[in-house]
């Protein structure tokens, strides 16, 4: 049962009819699902893919992405998932750093698509609209007969190239292993999801990114769950799928959830009852968030935290134990955390450092990159490049990314402090803080603030509203408002845009 395929193939055989996702009006069985991968299996191996080959999948949340995945997974072939906003020299780099075999991608990105295939001289396959539903002929290729056996993969076997956000530096590829994969969704469905075939998952992450791939994706196939998906997050869509769809688990990033309980104002008579359960990743959740959400969703939010490399699941609050608003929880099963020093010590109780992991989670390494491996693999640990602390129950408290602490005038400022005194002001939807360039302090403290709707306030009274709440260093000498925060594909804030403003 190495092979991450075999979920969808027991599933099928189990609870063949049960809805496994769900676009609109579209719907899709597990036999339906399981039946379309060996059409995909057997296309795959008719063109000569091998198991080990990287196979491109450039697809927004659609049927197919799932059809195709699970598929390749069957062949043997490792997934190289993209976002399907890229450019042309974007797409070239992924193709090029994989060395991918083949890309398969939707007509709204063929022209950019298309173009860097040939320029790298891979095979294209364009999936066409209606192929996104059902994947109908383009992948019946005369002489293709389906392949039902599943190909046999090792534990330590890759079955994911997932590539960083490349939100400093080129993109790196984390090498993420069947066995990786299969503990991080067997733990996040049975521990913190407790997931079964009465559960409707919201598939609104991006499932190009291990989050939404491992948390909604592979976690809902595993179960037996019903996803389903939004091709490209809207609140007011997602309010509307939850009552039409009777979702009872919500994945999301914190601006997703900011966006939903803005959309929610509009919206008093959305059907909201059927959910139980929510979890945020990705980001820090800012508190006043997680409180207005739950006061009006009259849901349960799970704030956890993981990274690429770590399939992504690391910590969590469990549903059974103690939540600590702004807290990232404790380590799930199978898995460590610790908080080092620059020397690679751990810290003690209380004190901030940087968030090391190790466990079943753990990537095989970055793809031909063994000098970054080894970097990021120092001692035994994964280094997150997070900072921390930890208190006296174990409960880890993300401070900030390593690279967003801002040094002013010789002091140690963190962002994530600044935005949560921000998020409390009334007429704050979200905020980013970053440092920037100052002749003698050598930064200074910028914030970056966008409105809630109808409401109003300006830079100087925002900039007051920190200086009243925290020390005098650490409030914003420089306040922008601005009408959006520019954002990675998963929501993640590109804080380096807004420091080079």
């Amino acid at each position: 049962m190495t092979n991450l395929a075999n979920n969808l193939v027991s599933t099928a055989a189990r609870l063949p009819e049960q809805p496994a996702l769900i676009l609109d009006e579209h719907r899709l069985s597990y036999a339906q699902l399981d039946k379309a991968a060996t059409a995909v299996a057997g296309y795959l191996k008719s063109q000569g893919i091998q198991p080990g080959d990287r196979l491109a999948l450039m697809l927004p949340n659609v049927p197919a992405f799932a059809v195709i995945y699970y598929g390749a997974l069957r062949a043997g072939a490792i997934v190289v998932p993209m976002n399907p906003l890229f450019k042309t020299r974007e797409i070239e780099y992924y193709l090029r750093d994989s060395g991918a075999s083949m890309l398969f991608a939707m007509p709204s990105v063929t022209t950019e698509a298309a173009g860097a295939a040939e320029a790298v001289g891979v095979p294209f396959v364009p999936i066409d609209g209606a192929d996104t539903i059902a994947l109908g002929p383009i992948l019946q290729v005369a002489g293709a007969p389906p392949l039902a056996e599943v190909a046999d993969r090792a534990d330590d076997d890759t079955a994911v190239i997932l590539y960083t956000s490349g939100t400093t530096g080129s993109p790196k590829g984390a090498e993420l292993t069947h066995f990786n994969l299969n503990r991080n969704q067997q733990t996040t469905t049975e521990t913190l999801l407790r997931l079964g075939p009465d559960d409707v998952v919201m598939g609104c992450l991006p499932l190009f990114h291990v989050f939404g791939m491992t948390a909604a994706l592979n976690a809902s196939v595993a179960s037996g769950s019903t996803l389903t998906l939004i091709p490209r997050f809207d609140p007011a869509k997602a309010l509307e799928v939850i009552g039409r769809d009777q979702v009872t688990v919500f994945e999301g990033v914190p601006t997703m959830y900011s966006a939903m309980l803005a959309a929610a104002a509009h919206a008093p008579s959305a059907d909201l009852s059927s959910l139980r359960v929510c979890v945020s990743g990705g980001a820090s959740l800012p508190v006043e968030v997680l409180r207005k959400f739950e006061e009006r969703f009259s849901a349960m939010i799970l704030e956890g935290y993981g990274l690429s490399e770590t399939s992504p699941v690391a910590s969590f609050n469990h549903p059974d134990a103690e939540r600590k608003p702004g807290s990232i929880g404790t380590a799930i099963r199978g898995v460590e955390m610790a908080v080092f020093d620059e020397n690679d010590a751990e810290v003690p109780q209380g004190e901030i450092g940087e968030i090391v992991i190790r466990g079943d989670n753990i990537m095989r390494g970055y793809w031909n990159k063994p000098d970054d491996t080894a970097v990021a693999m120092r001692a035994g640990w994964f280094h997150s490049g997070d900072l921390a602390r930890r208190d006296e129950d174990g409960y880890f408290f993300i401070v900030d990314r390593k690279k967003d602490m801002i040094l002013r005038g010789g002091l140690n400022i963190y962002p994530r402090e600044i935005e949560e005194v921000l998020y409390e002001h009334p007429a704050v939807a979200e905020a980013a803080v970053v440092g920037v360039p100052h002749d003698t302090l050598g930064e200074e403290v910028a914030a970056f603030v966008v409105l809630a709707e109808g409401a109003s306030a300006e830079p100087a009274e925002l900039s007051q509203w920190v200086k009243d709440r925290l020390a005098a260093y650490k409030y914003p000498r420089q306040v922008t408002v601005i009408p959006a925060l520019p954002k990675t594909a998963t929501g993640k804030i590109l804080k380096r845009e807004l420091a080079s403003d």
